[in-house]
């Protein structure tokens, strides 16, 4: 009787335990996501900003090019929601940037890159 129990209440015990793990890494992924969005909302910000004291002539030379850059960035994420209309969006997305890091493209923003997120240990 006692080998019954066992066998039966430990897949049991798994499903909760690999349910548990899923909702901390999807929480974990959009919290990642999250502030992702928030760092280039601020770039955004600042770009706009640097932009408008350009026009009047009071920006720099390199806060210009800062504002580019950003402006840069801006157009990645515009060229990556396209994707995102487009039928089978969660294929192809990761395809066109598995793709852009073989071929040597950036093809995220910059705060969504892995290059600038700390390694975790």
């Amino acid at each position: 009787m006692r080998l019954i129990k066992v066998v039966h209440r430990a897949p049991i015990r798994v499903v909760k335990i690999s349910k548990r793990r899923q909702q901390m890494r999807l929480r974990r992924a959009m919290l990642e996501l999250k502030l992702a969005l928030s760092q280039e909302k601020q770039e955004t910000k600042e770009m706009l900003d640097i932009y408008k004291r350009y026009s009047t002539g009071k920006a720099q030379k390199e806060e210009l090019k800062v504002a580019n850059k950003q402006f840069f960035d801006l157009l990645k994420g515009l060229g990556l929601g396209v994707f995102a209309l487009l039928p089978f969006a969660p294929i192809t997305i990761p395809l066109i940037v598995k793709l852009g890091q073989w071929v040597g493209v950036d093809v995220l923003p910059s705060s969504f890159s892995s290059t600038n997120k700390p390694s975790r240990k």
